[in-house]
């Protein structure tokens, strides 16, 4: 048995220690918008946060995020800026088939949280891991700059 901090709640996993914890997520606690890609942290669609850091779900076993505090999306419109990241995908229209979402938001709020103005260099290195088939990366960089404040809102 393992205990997990889950969006600020403790969770007991009974599952072998190297199951990787996306597959924790998705089908033991019932958190699904952690989205399986690749299964080998190239796509970025399982990001989550561990301890802030973005981190790919689908490689990490379980046993390496025990005593450590992970963020999925489903909490996201709890933290302030995961909210204003939320609101400017929205307002951007970055979502066409929703799929990688999940992730790109994980990793553009851990980006802002670590650097709130960002440059476009340091939007391209943040979101390199995050792969989205519908090609919207020009809008997820409006987004993360309106998120950040530095572009005006899209009418």
């Amino acid at each position: 048995m393992i205990t997990l901090t889950i969006n600020g709640q403790s969770q007991n996993i009974d599952l072998p220690a190297d199951t990787p914890l996306l597959w924790a997520l998705r089908d033991y606690v019932g958190l699904t918008g952690t989205k399986f890609g690749c299964g080998m942290a190239l796509c970025g669609a399982c990001t989550v946060h561990i301890d802030g850091e973005p981190t790919r779900a689908c490689v990490t076993p379980i046993s390496a995020a025990a005593g450590k505090t992970i963020v999925t999306i489903e909490a996201m419109d709890q933290d302030a800026i995961g909210k204003k990241v939320q609101e400017a995908w929205l307002s951007q229209g970055v979502p066409q088939c929703g799929y990688c979402q999940s992730g790109q938001v994980m990793s553009a709020t851990a980006l802002l949280k670590q650097n709130a103005h960002p440059s476009d260099a340091d939007i391209d290195k943040a979101m390199s891991g995050n792969i989205c088939r519908c090609g919207t990366y020009t809008r997820i960089r409006a987004a993360i700059k309106q998120a950040a404040g530095l572009a005006e809102i899209k009418s």
